[in-house]
């Protein structure tokens, strides 16, 4: 599948790019190169450079572009290109295999998050014909569905050698709402080694597995007590930090007390919460409490917490330019929350004004027969035809 190079001038609808798009399987298990080195085709057919920033082991890449004067300022759209898997999932089509039926198309990725990025590159056109004052950057991002583990490579980049944005807008389904904070996520991974024996001889054992969930119980403990006594922002669904077990995989018979237990756990704190304080609460529960008691009959088991994975909440921002824009363009007189995590709390942290805004629903989001709705699709070009109008008339700094 490729997104077929074309002249200045000429645009393959939003709908016919996004087909395209769905067309690449990039979960994130798998390679996005396919679809990085076609997005960088059709922006080359346009005359618009890229650069790839690409992962350690070159499998995977973030792209960036610049539309209009190659300088900072300006604003960023950006979106991540990986999708969540398939596996088991009961699908009425192929999933990457865009259909079109009752005003909506259909495919993993359609509205997390392709539907933006294709709204954008079908645009590429307007965006040259406009002769932007105030440049319009892409940033194309990786494993973003793992934990935003791609983007802090594209942050660097910036940092260093690239055009830096004053604005970001993220792209994510929020049914073309503003959105100016979200709750962050840190993934870890915990492995608790204990000691192998005949399981009619408990006492002369150590079951990784009972101590995993003495862990997972201390995990539903502090679940507990967010739910409870909070810190809350009535902003989120639900308005606390919540945890969440993720996988679990321990053990080899049932009659073989368990040497091994991996828990894949995460927590998604709300804008405010110490979560730095929360991670030393987790620490010391396991190294202080859990490994001694293990230890006490065998002196080699160990517990061990390594972070996977971590994006930063989203923290409304006073005087905001990225919202007052977006509230300009869209005549939106409020902004809300999301409780799910985005790339924009990291865009935030390089001092980037940021906010989320973009087609389709989460409610559609990772499930079979995911799809867009053409009229969210619709909502966000004009959106970005709006966009594209300011950065043709304005200049950074006015």
């Amino acid at each position: 599948m490729n997104v077929s190079r074309q002249s200045p001038g000429e645009c393959l609808s939003t709908a016919d790019m996004l087909a395209r798009l769905i067309g690449f399987d990039t979960t994130s298990a798998n390679s996005n190169l396919a679809l990085i080195d076609a997005v960088a085709d059709y922006l080359d057919g346009h005359g618009i450079s890229s650069r790839l920033i690409r992962n350690e082991a070159g499998d995977k890449a973030n792209l960036f572009a610049t539309i209009g004067p190659a300088r900072d300022g300006g604003l960023v759209l950006s979106g991540h290109t990986d999708v969540v898997p398939v596996t088991g999932q009961d699908w009425s089509t192929d999933p990457f295999e865009a259909v079109s039926k009752d005003a909506r198309i259909y495919g993993r990725g359609s509205c997390d998050m392709k539907g933006f990025i294709a709204a954008c590159l079908a645009l590429v056109p307007n965006m040259i014909a406009a002769q932007l004052k105030t440049p319009i950057h892409f940033a194309f991002s990786y494993d973003e569905e793992v934990g935003c583990a791609g983007i802090p490579g594209l942050l660097a980049e910036i940092a260093n050698s690239l055009p830096q944005p004053a604005m970001a807008i993220i792209g994510e389904p929020t049914s073309m709402q503003l959105i100016n904070s979200h709750k962050g996520i840190y993934v870890f991974e915990t492995v608790l080694t204990g000691l192998e024996a005949h399981s009619s001889a408990t006492h002369l054992g150590v079951s990784a597995i009972l101590h995993g969930a003495e862990f997972i119980a201390f995990l539903a403990s502090l679940a507990e007590e967010m739910r409870q006594q909070g810190p809350f922002r009535e902003a989120f669904e639900p308005p606390y930090t919540t945890f969440n077990i993720g996988q679990i995989n321990g053990g080899t018979a049932v009659n073989i007390i368990a040497r091994e237990c991996r828990i894949i756990w995460e927590f998604r704190p709300i804008p405010g919460l110490d979560h730095e304080g929360l991670k030393t609460r987790i620490t010391a529960f396991a190294e202080d409490e859990l490994r001694p008691r293990m230890r006490a009959r065998f002196p080699a088991a160990e517990v061990r917490t390594t972070e996977l994975a971590g994006a930063p909440p989203l923290v409304p921002q006073e005087d905001s330019p990225a919202e007052a824009l977006v509230r300009r363009l869209t005549g939106a007189n409020r902004a809300g929350g999301i409780s799910f995590a985005t790339e924009a709390g990291q865009f935030a942290e390089k001092d980037m004004s940021a906010v989320v805004i973009g087609p389709g629903s989460i409610d559609q989001a990772h499930k079979p027969d995911e799809y867009v709705d053409l009229s969210q699709l619709a909502a966000c070009e004009e959106f970005l035809k709006k966009l594209i109008v300011w950065a043709g008339e304005t200049t950074p700094g006015d």
